[in-house]
C-alpha cells in the first residue's frame, strides 16, 4: 500500500464517512452493525483501492461495499436479530395520511436527527455526533469530554441502546417539527466546533479533528436545508471564526492574541463565503442568536487592524444577542467589549456583577478578562490574583504559558 492510497483512503473517509454510515443504517437498523460495516468497507479499500486505483467516485464505493456487507451479515444472522431492538426506519412508522413528509429525505440527516433526538441528554447527543457523524474514534471523543475511554464507550454504548429501545425513528423531522428539532441539531455542532476551537486541554490550542467535522456537518445541513436562517447563520459563524484559525497560534504552539495576529494571513475565501451566508441568515427577522454571533465576527473580520475594530457596534451586538440568547458568558464578552469601547475601568465594572454568576464560578476566561483590565490599570496586586485563579482554572497548555507569561510580567511590576 502506498502513501498516496493511504491519503486517498483517509480522505475519503473525511469526506464520506457520514454519507457511508447514513445509507448502511438504513440496510441494517442497527447502528454497531452499520459502524462495522462501514469500517470493513475502509478496510477493504486500503486493498483494493492499492490494486485497482482509487474509484472515480469513493463514496459510491465504499456504500457499495458496507450495504452488501450488511446484507451479508443479516442473512447469516436473521435468527438471532429477530431478539434484538433495532431502528424503527421510515418505512416502518405507520403515518396518518395527511402528516406532512420530511423537508429533505436524506440519510446524513435522519442520522444527524436520530443522534440529536431530544430523548437523549445533550451530551449523549453530542458523543454520538462526534462518533457517527464526525468518524472520530472512541478515544478521541473521550478526550473531548475529559473523561476515561472506557467511560465514553459505555455512554456511546447506552445512548445507542436508548435508541434502539425507545423505538426513536430513523427520519427526518416533518416541515412542522423541523423548526424545533434543527435547533438542537445547531447547538450540538456548535458544541463540537466550540470544543475545537480552543480544545479544553491538551497541548494544541486547536483541534482541527473537531472544527473540521463540525464545518462538515454545517455544510451538510446547509446543502440539505438551503434556505434555513438558522441554518445559514451557524455556517457563517463557523466560516467567519475559522478564518482566523491559521494564526491564532505561532509555529512552536503559542498564543496570539485576536489584538496581534497577522491579519493578512485570515482566510480570505471563508470571510467571504462567511459575510454571503450573513446576508442570507439576516434576511429573515427575527435574526436568531448564531446570526447574530456571526454579524460580531464579520465586524472583527472586516477591520483592516485591531485599533480600527467597531467596538460601538460590537457592543451594540451583544446587547441584541442577550435579548435572543440570554446567557453568562454573552454577558463576559460583552463586558469584554465595553472594557475596548470605554476602558478598562468601565470593563472592570460591566464584570464585577458576573464575579456572582455560579455558572461562571469556574470558567477562567471571567478571572482572565479582569486579570487584563486590572494589568491594563497598573492594579499590580489584584492582576496578579486575578492571573493566579485563570492559571488554575485552564487546562489547555498554550492558554496556560500565556497567562503564566502575564502572570510573571504583572509580578516584575509589582516589585
Amino acid at each position: 500500500m502506498t502513501d498516496a492510497i493511504a491519503e486517498a483512503v483517509a480522505d475519503a473517509h473525511r469526506r464520506e464517512w457520514a454519507s457511508v454510515l447514513a445509507a448502511t443504517v438504513r440496510v441494517t437498523r442497527d447502528l454497531d452493525l452499520a459502524e462495522e460495516c462501514a469500517q470493513d468497507a475502509y478496510a477493504r479499500a486500503l486493498q483494493v483501492w492499492g490494486r485497482d486505483g482509487v474509484p472515480d467516485r469513493p463514496g459510491a464505493w465504499l456504500t457499495t461495499v458496507a450495504r452488501n456487507r450488511a446484507t451479508d451479515l443479516l442473512r447469516r444472522e436473521t435468527v438471532l436479530r429477530r431478539t434484538l431492538p433495532l431502528l424503527v426506519t421510515e418505512e416502518a412508522v405507520v403515518a396518518p395520511a395527511d402528516e406532512e413528509r420530511p423537508v429533505v429525505d436524506d440519510d446524513r440527516l435522519r442520522l444527524i436527527f436520530t443522534c440529536c433526538h431530544p430523548a437523549l441528554a445533550r451530551d449523549a447527543q453530542v458523543a454520538l455526533t462526534l462518533r457517527l457523524l464526525c468518524g472520530l474514534s472512541t478515544v478521541e471523543v473521550a478526550r473531548a469530554f475529559l473523561v476515561r475511554e472506557a467511560t465514553m464507550a459505555a455512554r456511546i454504548t447506552r445512548a445507542k441502546k436508548k435508541i434502539a429501545a425507545a423505538r426513536i425513528p430513523y427520519r427526518v423531522p416533518s416541515a412542522e417539527d423541523l423548526p424545533v428539532r434543527v435547533g438542537a441539531v445547531l447547538d450540538v455542532v456548535h458544541l463540537v466546533f466550540t470544543t475545537g476551537h480552543t480544545a479544553p486541554v491538551g497541548e494544541r490550542l486547536v483541534r482541527r479533528d473537531l472544527t473540521d467535522g463540525a464545518l462538515r456537518l454545517a455544510r451538510m445541513l446547509h446543502r440539505l436545508l438551503p434556505g434555513n436562517g438558522d441554518v445559514a447563520g451557524l455556517l457563517a459563524l463557523l466560516l467567519l471564526t475559522d478564518a482566523r484559525r491559521d494564526t491564532r497560534a505561532t509555529p512552536d504552539g503559542r498564543l496570539v492574541l485576536l489584538a496581534d495576529q497577522d491579519r493578512g494571513r485570515w482566510d480570505t475565501g471563508r470571510i467571504a463565503e462567511g459575510t454571503a451566508l450573513l446576508t442570507e441568515a439576516l434576511s429573515g427577522r427575527p435574526p436568531t442568536r448564531y446570526a447574530v454571533q456571526a454579524a460580531i465576527a464579520a465586524v472583527h473580520a472586516e477591520a483592516p487592524a485591531w485599533a480600527d475594530t467597531d467596538w460601538v457596534e460590537i457592543c451594540g451586538l451583544y446587547d441584541v444577542l442577550r435579548t435572543l440568547w440570554p446567557n453568562p458568558v454573552v454577558d463576559l464578552n460583552r463586558a469584554a467589549a465595553i472594557g475596548m469601547r470605554d476602558g478598562p475601568e468601565a470593563g472592570l465594572a460591566a464584570l464585577e456583577p458576573l464575579r456572582d454568576e455560579p455558572a461562571l464560578a469556574t470558567y477562567g476566561y471571567l478571572s482572565a478578562a479582569r486579570a487584563d483590565f486590572l494589568r491594563r490599570l497598573g492594579r499590580w496586586d489584584e492582576a496578579e490574583s486575578a492571573y493566579e485563579e485563570a492559571l488554575a482554572l485552564s487546562g489547555n497548555d498554550a492558554e496556560r504559558a500565556f497567562l503564566a507569561g502575564r502572570l510573571t510580567e504583572v509580578r516584575e511590576n509589582r516589585r
